[in-house]
């Protein structure tokens, strides 16, 4: 009997479906908390292959979560242990890690033989990352946030609306998971739901998934769910660049004190706290490259300052980096 036999009794599958699963490339950027209930429903449905980056390393503080890791794992690279993870669960599927962060500069080459691309990542630096180079390159992006006790998934590109049309302006605050908190099986929620959003692009299942948003609450343990369409995308757009995608052309500030950042996101950095940008901008032609640690107080900083600058602005999020 086949190990899918149970999905392919849908409608919405058949073999047909299946056989899309089967030839498909799915990218998974983050390998933590999204990721543990995303990957293994993916390796599960049969997807024939999937490329898992993430940079990071097990630690205990991602176990209540990130429950693809054991206590044993520690120290181990995220991406490689996720995915024997996978291999475990289907050894007929292709399994890829690379143990690297996901930035500017790579995420041509990594997504560029992806059919889909899946978010899993907490850093609002690299899903504006993914989202514009998906919006170009026409590729749907499946994304997904949670923090405390919510969160959503969206269908992103490929002919819907991107990240910047239904957040085009900085987040208000800078919290994560770190900082904030966030319960583990909100997590669980809202990967599982990207898992069912991405495998829903894949088999062609209407209506699809993209252009659409679904929120979830577990204070209210409530769900709602609304489709952006029609979202424009916004006509002022501040995209991220790394340090080594600068050149002497660029005139380059370091938002962060020598305190908080002893060596600047760039060596041709000049240091200007975000509240004197204004006052002291240099005069010069070419790009604005605006530095910090997420690429928050940039973004800010750039929409304070977008008047005051002739060229385009652009961000970097060293920690990204």
């Amino acid at each position: 009997m086949s190990r899918y036999v149970r999905q392919m009794i849908l409608p919405e599958m058949g073999e047909t479906g299946q056989t899309a699963l089967s030839l498909a490339h799915v990218l998974v950027i983050g390998a933590g908390g999204l990721a543990a209930s995303a990957l293994p429903l993916l390796a599960g449905a049969g997807v024939g292959r999937i490329t898992i980056v993430d940079g990071d390393n097990v630690d205990l503080s991602n176990l209540h979560r990130q429950t693809m890791f054991t206590e044993a794992d520690q120290g181990r690279p995220k991406a490689e242990v996720a995915a024997a993870r996978c291999r475990a669960i289907n050894s007929e599927i292709h399994i890829d890690a690379l143990a690297e962060t996901l930035t500017p500069a790579n995420v041509a080459a990594l997504s560029k033989a992806a059919t889909l691309v899946m978010d899993c990542a907490d850093s609002y630096a690299v899903s504006y990352t993914l989202s514009d180079h998906c919006f170009k390159a026409g590729t749907p992006l499946i994304t997904g946030s949670a923090l405390g006790f919510s969160g959503y998934a969206a269908g992103l590109c490929a002919g819907a609306p991107s990240l910047r049309a239904i957040f085009p302006e900085a987040p208000q605050n800078a919290a994560s998971c770190a900082t904030s908190g966030v319960m583990g099986p909100v997590v669980a929620m809202i990967g599982a739901l990207q898992a069912q959003m991405a495998l829903a692009v894949l088999i062609g299942q209407t209506p699809s998934p993209l252009g659409q948003m679904v929120p979830f609450d577990a204070r209210s343990m409530r769900s709602s769910a609304f489709r952006f369409d029609g979202a424009p995308e916004p006509v002022q757009g501040f995209t991220f660049v790394t340090p080594e995608m600068l050149g002497t052309e660029d005139t380059i500030i370091e938002l962060r004190d020598a305190e908080e950042a002893p060596v600047a996101a760039h060596p041709n950095a000049q240091r200007i706290a975000p509240q004197d940008l204004k006052d002291r901008l240099p005069k010069a032609d070419g790009r604005l490259a605006l530095c910090c640690a997420t690429g928050l107080r940039a973004w800010r900083a750039a929409e304070n300052t977008h008047e005051l600058w002739p060229g385009e602005i652009v961000l970097v999020a060293a920690s990204a980096s």
